[in-house]
């Protein structure tokens, strides 16, 4: 198959920017308009313009304005978390959920809330990040064993034994403190509607650091998908900087688990799908991604709410429901994906 010109790729990308921001505004106004109770497009807008808490549709909509900042705050970091963990690792199936991250993160909260009584949600980030930054490291460390060092092969079966061995722990403390279960089993599923807005205005600042620390990766990113050695000809300090990029890697994982549990598969078709239509250049494809994050999140919760009516499915299976026929879709294609 003829590859397509990257230059044709490079003039989609400020297209797609604009797509991708006018259908981000379109699924935040649907995240506000339709669930259980569907509101009137006119009744949205009166609300946003002036609140009146005795009406009950106004009420609706303030309840919906939560989840829809976390589909926003949480999506945006998957997104973003996922294209850099690719390019760190040089590995297309690089995922938070693949590689470990999450299940570490998981964890990391379980082990806070049983042995050290954590009930804040700072509190859940700092073990959510430790525990993290402690798969992302263990996970390196194993691929890298042996003589040809962390090959995208040993990165996802590495992450692959340390998610399922992690999950294994968390479930057996898990066993061991009911207390612990009764206030983990909801946040495990994955859901938009567990954080006020304060809590995740307190969070945003390391949202923010873990996403410049991931954007200004970009340069050193496009050099490492020609290896570490043309990276270092090309004057780029590699142990330095992938270490900075992969600490906002973690940074982004460990908030966006804290505040929503763990939700897969965001990370790992958003960038092969932003690849697809403007190609690997990490300049365009890290804010496009951070652009396309939410838009997933937020439709796979819009689509949740509605699917199995008065119920509500969580975010977190319905992410797993769309994006694992979509990767098959995707890889399908038959086309070449490249880092």
């Amino acid at each position: 198959m003829e590859r397509e010109n990257p230059m044709t790729h490079l003039r989609r990308a400020p297209v797609l920017a604009l797509v991708l921001l006018v259908a981000l505004l379109v699924m935040v106004f649907a995240s506000l308009l339709i669930g259980a109770r569907t509101i009137a497009p006119a009744t949205v807008f009166e609300a946003l313009s002036g609140m009146d808490p005795a009406n009950g549709d106004h009420a609706v909509i303030a309840s919906r304005i939560p989840r829809t900042i976390a589909g926003l705050l949480i999506g945006a970091a998957l997104g973003l978390a996922g294209a850099g963990m690719q390019g760190i690792t040089r590995n297309p199936l690089a995922d938070p959920g693949i590689l470990g991250v999450n299940a570490g993160a998981a964890l990391g909260v379980v082990v806070g809330i049983h042995f050290f009584t954590v009930a804040t949600l700072h509190g859940y980030i700092l073990c959510a990040f430790l525990g993290a930054g402690a798969a992302a490291l263990l996970v390196y460390a194993v691929a890298a064993l042996g003589r040809d060092g962390a090959t995208p092969l040993k990165l996802a079966l590495a992450g692959a034994a340390m998610a399922a061995g992690l999950g294994s722990l968390t479930n057996a403390v898990l066993m061991i403190g009911q207390q612990t279960l009764d206030r983990f089993r909801f946040w495990q599923v994955g859901t938009l509607g567990a954080r006020e807005v304060p809590d995740m205005l307190s969070v945003a600042p390391l949202l923010i650091l873990g996403a410049v620390l991931v954007l200004g990766g970009a340069r050193l990113l496009n050099a490492l998908a020609l290896g570490d050695d043309s990276a270092r000809g090309l004057g780029f300090k590699v142990g330095r900087g992938r270490g900075i990029t992969a600490a906002g890697v973690v940074l982004l994982c460990a908030a966006a688990t804290a505040l929503a549990g763990p939700i897969g598969f965001v990370g790992l078709i958003v960038p092969h799908a932003i690849r697809m239509i403007a190609g690997a250049d990490y300049r365009w494809l890290l804010p496009l991604s951070l652009l396309a994050g939410p838009l997933l999140l937020l439709g796979a919760d819009v689509v949740g709410r509605v699917i199995a009516p008065p119920a509500e499915i969580q975010v977190g299976v319905m992410t797993a429901i769309i994006g694992a026929p979509l990767f098959l879709w995707l890889l399908r294609r038959g086309k070449k994906i490249s880092l």
